[in-house]
């Protein structure tokens, strides 16, 4: 694998997972999304909610079924045509890469994800000499986790905001950041954001 950002990191799950494992990743995050979860947050929130929502289906969509899975493993280069798992030779972000390529992953509903998850993959991915100053990439949506990974790639230290005053135990949402994209910034320079949690219910504090 090169340092790009895939499904298979959005979901949590490392690329030669089971069909299983990839199902109980995705249920695990798409249950911190349910409605009754977020009932009385933010609109700030309720806007990453749905925003990982559509991240996560991608997702399933590309992974889950396993006729799409190997041509998007062949598309960013995890296997080989007809073959075995293969090193990864080109990433989304390299020439002659088109969004239409990936129109079989997410379908054309997804394609607006898709495009902000391979201008993720164009940030990292990296260069003979890397530029001083980096376009912000909106991490909006993405799961705290996933959000640290992509940060370190690209040298960024982060300082999180918790929102939630009686944090569940779980991955915490990214809903806010600053700055925000199209800012650019020194690399090692600091990336804020605020994350939610889904707080812990009033009758389990008692």
């Amino acid at each position: 694998m090169g340092p790009g950002i895939t499904w298979y990191d959005v979901l949590g799950a490392p690329p030669g997972a089971s069909a299983e494992e990839i199902q109980r990743q995705y249920d695990s995050k798409a249950s911190l999304l349910r409605p009754e979860l977020i009932a009385g947050a933010p609109s700030t929130v309720v806007t990453a909610v749905s925003r990982a929502q559509g991240i996560l289906d991608s997702a399933w969509r590309a992974v889950g079924d396993p006729v799409r899975r190997k041509g998007y493993d062949e598309a960013i280069g995890l296997r080989r045509r007809g073959g075995g798992l293969a090193r990864s030779e080109s990433f989304p972000s390299e020439p002659g890469w088109r969004s239409s390529d990936f129109d079989f992953v997410a379908g054309r509903p997804g394609a607006e994800l898709l495009a902000g998850l391979m201008a993720l993959t164009d940030w990292l991915t990296p260069h003979p000499r890397e530029p001083r100053r980096i376009t912000v990439p909106d991490i909006r949506g993405l799961f705290y986790s996933v959000c640290l990974e992509i940060a370190a790639k690209l040298h960024l230290r982060v300082t999180a905001v918790r929102l939630t005053k009686y944090p569940m135990p779980v991955d915490g949402l990214v809903v806010d950041q600053s700055p925000r994209p199209p800012a650019k910034m020194h690399r090692d320079h600091e990336l804020t954001i605020k994350v939610w949690h889904p707080p812990v219910p009033a009758a389990d504090m008692r």
